[in-house]
């Protein structure tokens, strides 16, 4: 299964907010936290939505998800809770929509 062997990372940015980001075994970042966090609850919460610790509680199942092409033509994800806040967002474009739906399952996506 695509994400299974990622590694979660927490961290404050430079403004002293709690982040994270999920790496792929090859390094690569396949997801992160749209925004920073004053505590790390929060911040912990937000991860777990996008499938730390397994979704505990599946957080996020009524989460909207929005599939679109960006200026440059790729392909990205938006997660909206249902208040249409973004709570999540692709960390990169893709070329093909599958890549683009690949990397929005392993941070949640249920379809």
């Amino acid at each position: 299964m695509a994400g299974e062997n990622d590694k979660w990372e927490f961290y404050k940015d430079k403004r002293g907010e709690h982040r994270w980001r999920r790496k792929a075994s090859n390094g690569k970042i396949v997801g992160a936290a749209t925004e920073g966090y004053s505590s790390r609850g929060p911040c912990t919460e937000n991860a777990e939505r996008h499938g730390y610790n397994g979704n505990p509680g599946g957080k996020g199942g009524s989460d909207s998800w929005d599939f679109y092409r960006d200026k440059r033509g790729e392909y990205r994800w938006r997660r909206r809770a249902a208040n249409k806040e973004i709570v999540g967002a692709s960390c990169e474009g893709y070329s093909g929509a599958a890549d683009c739906k690949e990397n929005a399952r392993r941070n949640g996506y249920p379809g």
